[in-house]
């Protein structure tokens, strides 16, 4: 496999990751669900469970959808994932022994720098982790088969004080993931 393969795999896989932020930020169910593998696959997000990602998105849906009293958005969140360390995988070795062919396999580590909102509470909490993934290619894209978050450090305040303003959301199916072409 040369060079260009591995970048072109690299960039694919940094693009899904971004995506599947986006997603959780604009409460983007179907988004969400869009980038890990369409069966089986494991989660693992710390507090949040282990699990596969159809029940995930349960649960994302019951914390990210949630409203406040006053009908606004309870929890606004901001992902922001950096320094990814991406290792593609050389394809299997296929008959010829070369092992040419495009990857199809790839594991990434990546931290993580998080904010919630809880508007109900008056709080924001900030804290830091690291991801874990796997990524495999089905139907000719990059997708997650493994997630796994490990909690850093946290740290909870109160914003009794503070004015939280925030546009007015409203769920697209998809539209975290529109144009993906990874």
């Amino acid at each position: 496999m040369d060079y260009e393969d591995k970048a072109r795999a690299r960039e694919a896989i940094e693009q899904l990751k971004y995506r599947y932020w986006r997603a959780c930020d604009a409460k983007d169910p179907a988004g969400f669900r869009d980038c890990f593998v369409a069966t089986g696959g494991q989660l693992d997000f710390g507090p949040l469970g282990r699990t596969d990602p159809d029940t995930m998105v349960g649960i994302f849906k019951q914390i990210a959808l949630a409203t406040a009293s006053d009908g606004g958005p309870r929890i606004l969140d901001m992902h922001h994932g950096f320094m990814p360390s991406i290792n593609v995988e050389d394809p299997g070795s296929g008959d010829s022994g070369t092992g040419a062919g495009e990857p199809t396999r790839a594991t990434g580590t990546w931290t993580l720098q998080f904010r919630q909102i809880d508007r109900e509470k008056g709080t924001e909490t900030l804290s830091t982790g690291e991801y874990s993934d796997v990524y495999v290619v089905e139907d000719g894209r990059w997708v997650m088969a493994e997630c796994l978050f490990t909690p850093g450090w946290s740290v909870t305040r109160d914003l009794a004080d503070a004015t939280i303003t925030y546009p007015e959301v409203s769920a697209h199916p998809g539209a975290a993931t529109e144009g993906a072409d990874s």
